[in-house]
């Protein structure tokens, strides 16, 4: 029984020992951005734990000034380590849903400009600037043989309902929490503009190649965001690719 009990506590003893093992030539050769463990790094391609990373920054609607100043804090300075200029943007309460907390603005930096530099979520702009590193930029090049200057036609809050509806029952927009970012186009280093709404089926002046491109940004950013929507989605979005970090995901 003794024998018996020894073994036991022997074999115990080795699988710890080779868990340990496993555990540390996981975290010595894997890639980080597949690691849980290790910080969000913005210029690591988008990995297995790159969303559950973004995801630590988000905040609950109910969360106490003190824990949404930390979180905020921290979010922004991952940014900042990654060459963005951003600053926290003031609270804004318009009442009901239309609440914003924790929001920032991108002000410039190692990253394509939004015109207006419009308020949006810490979250959001984390999962904006993964999208330009890691989709749009290479994206770009690729098809044009061109970086992305700029953004064009930005939006982020608006105090609304989904598509504008005025019925009490319909869902909140994720813009009236400053959680949404609509794109209309871009615009190249060398003057060329991509417009959503002439380029997406492919007959307008960026021609097959500006279909290919605006297919290729929307599949990367189904990586990255929770929802993404374009003008395959409805006519609501026939001008712009909406870009959300909502709790439910849809591609479309």
């Amino acid at each position: 029984m003794k024998r018996d009990f020894a073994d036991f506590w022997n074999l115990l003893w080795e699988a710890g020992l080779g868990l340990c093992a496993a555990f540390a030539l996981l975290n010595l050769f894997a890639p980080e951005q597949d690691l849980p463990w290790k910080p969000l790094d913005l210029n690591r391609p988008i990995g297995q734990a790159t969303a559950a990373k973004v995801a630590d920054f988000e905040l609950a609607r109910t969360a106490a000034p003190e824990e949404t100043k930390a979180v905020t804090d921290a979010c922004i300075q991952v940014l900042r380590e990654a060459g963005v200029e951003v600053e926290r943007a003031p609270d804004r309460d318009d009442g009901g849903f239309c609440v914003v907390r924790g929001a920032v603005r991108i002000t410039g930096g190692a990253v394509a400009p939004l015109p207006g530099a419009p308020v949006m979520q810490c979250p959001l702009a984390v999962r904006y600037v993964i999208w330009e590193r890691q989709v749009l930029q290479p994206a770009a090049e690729r098809t044009f043989g061109s970086r992305v200057a700029r953004m064009n036609d930005a939006g982020t809050y608006s105090c609304r309902r989904i598509y504008g509806q005025t019925d009490p029952g319909a869902r909140p927009s994720e813009h009236a929490r400053a959680n949404a970012l609509d794109l209309g186009g871009m615009t190249l280093e060398d003057g060329r503009r991509v417009s959503v709404l002439t380029d997406w089926d492919g007959t307008g002046p960026r021609g097959a190649e500006g279909r290919s491109f605006l297919k290729r940004v929307r599949d990367g950013a189904c990586r990255v965001f929770s929802t993404v929507l374009t003008p395959d989605y409805n006519e609501a979005h026939a001008n712009h690719l909406h870009l959300d970090g909502a709790d439910r995901g849809l591609c479309a």
